[in-house]
């Protein structure tokens, strides 16, 4: 389970840096609480930008963002509006939901991804 853990953390540092070289400003990495986790936070001009990343080494179990299913796309929209709640911001925030979809060493971005 650790190195499932720590391919995760190393994942989503490198989609971070993805994002940042492209403009997006990092809020959080990993937030977390009794709820669920985000991966990543991050402000994009005036929108606020939910960030699922997704790591595969081959296609042997699909694509990346085949993983974010109905399910997740609902615990993710679940935590956003928790998040949103604990940072006091306002419900019509703008917000948008992406995927980073990593493919052995490639990095495709999903904007807008549900």
């Amino acid at each position: 389970m650790g190195n499932h853990r720590e391919t995760g953390r190393r994942r989503e540092e490198q989609a971070a840096a993805f994002l940042k070289r492209n403009g997006y400003e990092i809020l959080e990495q990993n937030y977390r609480d009794r709820y669920g986790e985000l991966d990543l936070v991050a402000r994009e001009d005036d929108t606020l930008v939910f960030v699922e990343v997704k790591y595969r080494k081959d296609t042997a179990m699909g694509y990346p963002e085949e993983a974010v299913g109905a399910g997740k796309q609902r615990q993710i929209r679940r935590m956003a509006a928790h998040y949103l709640y604990r940072k006091g911001l306002p419900e019509d925030v703008p917000c948008r939901f992406d995927v980073v979809a990593i493919l052995g060493e490639e990095i495709r971005l999903i904007r807008d991804a549900f």
